[in-house]
């Protein structure tokens, strides 16, 4: 729930107290360990996450741009924007 959750010292403290409370809970020295691990790790954590939920292949660079067309033979196609996007995709682990 925490990792899910991303939580931040706020909420995990929140969240932490209402399991102490809980019948059948933890106790207050696990939620103090559970709190340590979950401050040196969380980010460690949180990018393990997103890379197990990520398809096979991920967005490295994207450019784009708008162009206008200012001079053609038909004017009816004059000032019509034109979007260029460039992505570059990557295999995850690649």
């Amino acid at each position: 729930s925490i990792a899910s959750a991303d939580m931040d010292l706020n909420q995990l403290e929140a969240f932490l107290t209402a399991q102490t409370k809980k019948q059948g809970g933890i106790t207050s020295d696990q939620a103090a360990v559970i709190a340590k691990f979950w401050k040196s790790h969380r980010m460690n954590i949180h990018e393990s996450l997103i890379d197990r939920s990520r398809w096979d292949r991920v967005l490295k660079n994207m450019n784009w741009r708008v162009d206008l067309k200012s001079q053609l033979r038909h004017t009816d196609h004059m000032n019509t924007p034109v979007a260029i996007v460039e992505m570059e995709l990557d295999k995850k682990g690649q």
